[in-house]
């Protein structure tokens, strides 16, 4: 049996990992390279791989760097079984249209214009196949997978593999991460904890640090929107579509309902996040207890006073004719791109407003330029004066930090011996952060640890 890294080492994006046996090859997510442009040039080159040579991919969750590259997996030449759970399905056509909008926009800006491969994307939703929680999966005769709770976005799963070769008589179980939230965070049920593994592949974008108290995270809102408020200001929040921005809701209707902020217009001005959110509502049997009773008490939690949701370009227009204060949650969250932009030309230059960050900012991306204190930026081919309060949450992530990660992995250290991970391959982070959590684990656990880079192949004894 042997483990292919094919995206997600040494990096956060382009999660791509095939397990080999005996009997074929499954592939665990097949994710977009995002980032600096070199990166992202990675999405155009032929897979290292036959894709007509895998016959099951399983999706941890919605998030493009997980699942993006999928029509392409298809269009050359893969034509398995694709398994998700039925959150992550539902997302997953909005995520992968959404991708190709921005293709066709960036390429559009090179003086290219490729069709957009909306048949590609419904093959893929033709092959999608539910996973339900907790329920063994078997595949073929040698390999039976089971999805459980990762408590990162709505349906997201770690992804257990027991793998028994013909002629073998033990198996071997090699757990995949995906990506990891944390304990606590609103509307999600916590990670669940796996008891035992032989390999572990694990996910570190938060390996060497940890974040700010989660319960502090509302009150930094607080204190900003009042601030801007007293300012008379705009308060800017870019945000991620998938999760941050439910999560953002979560929080500002908890602010609402009970007058823990003064009344102010909010908009959430993403037709994507606005979307997403709809399918939410319709899975709400995943949330978590606390959600739930809020539900039941009565209380919309997506729908509370002054929220307004601007779906269309016009809508979006319309929201500078609504005089300030006014607060603006809109995509992309590192403001790559999406309505964002256009409020960030609009109003970073006043000292008045306040843009909010509520997420990683990646290398290279437009938003870690401001984060790291530029004073000037570039913004749709014009220069913009950076004056506005420029402020950071760091809360709100929906990865696990160094803390979280430990504690989810010491679930499998506390068995005996025999049932220890035998090594934990450490992935989906940039370098310093994969680096620093195997040393860790490594000083903690006294796992064996690896942090592989992309294009290795290891052998599963």
């Amino acid at each position: 049996m042997k483990l292919h890294f094919y995206g997600g080492a040494r990096m956060v994006t382009g999660s791509n990992y095939i397990l080999e046996t005996s009997l074929g090859k499954i592939m665990i997510d097949c994710g977009l390279f995002q980032g600096r442009r070199e990166i992202e040039e990675k999405n155009y080159e032929p897979f290292p791989y036959k894709p007509s040579e895998i016959g099951f991919v399983l999706i941890t969750h919605a998030h493009l760097d997980h699942l993006g590259r999928l029509p392409k997996l298809i269009k050359e030449g893969f034509n398995g079984r694709i398994l998700a759970t039925r959150p992550t399905i539902d997302f997953a056509r909005l995520m992968l249209e959404d991708s190709q909008k921005i293709i066709q926009k960036k390429a559009a800006q090179k003086g290219i214009f490729p069709r957009m491969d909306i048949q590609q994307i419904d093959m893929v939703m033709e092959m999608f196949e539910a996973a339900e929680y907790d329920r063994e999966i078997k595949l073929n005769e040698e390999v039976s997978v089971c999805f459980r709770e990762a408590g990162h976005v709505l349906g997201s799963a770690v992804i257990e593999c027991k793998v028994r070769e013909q002629g073998q008589e033990k198996e071997k179980k090699i757990v995949f991460s995906g990506d990891l939230g944390t304990a606590g965070t609103p509307i999600l049920q916590d990670p669940f904890r796996i008891k035992n593994a032989d390999y572990v592949v694990m996910e570190s974008t938060y390996g060497d640090r940890l974040h700010e108290a989660r319960g502090e995270c509302k009150n930094t809102i607080e204190d900003v929107v009042e601030e801007t408020i007293a300012r008379g200001g705009v308060l800017m929040i870019p945000s991620f579509a998938l999760e941050r921005t439910q999560q953002l809701l979560y929080h500002f209707n908890d602010l609402v309902e009970n007058s823990r902020i003064p009344r102010t217009p909010i908009f959430v001005d993403s037709p994507l996040a606005i979307k997403l959110t709809e399918i939410y509502r319709r899975h709400s049997e995943y949330f978590d207890k606390e959600a739930l009773s809020l539900i039941e008490s009565g209380d919309k939690i997506f729908k509370f006073p002054d929220l307004k949701f601007t779906l269309s370009t016009n809508e979006s227009r319309a929201i500078n004719n609504t005089p300030a204060p006014k607060i603006i949650i809109a995509g992309s969250g590192m403001s790559q791109g999406g309505r964002i932009i256009h409020h960030e030309l609009r109003y970073l230059s006043d000292p008045k407003n306040t843009l909010l960050f509520v997420t990683y900012q990646a290398q290279g991306t437009l938003g870690r330029k401001i984060f790291e204190g530029a004073k000037a930026i570039r913004i749709m081919g014009q220069d913009v004066a950076i004056r506005a309060r420029i402020e950071y949450v760091g809360g709100y992530s929906s990865h696990a930090d160094q803390k979280g990660l430990m504690d989810w992995l010491s679930s499998m250290t506390e068995a005996d011996s025999s049932k220890k991970p035998k090594k934990v391959f450490v992935c989906h982070g940039e370098e310093d952060s994969s680096l620093g959590l195997a040393e860790k684990i490594k000083s903690d656990f006294g796992l064996a640890v690896e942090v592989p880079r992309i294009g290795d192949v290891v052998s599963l004894t």
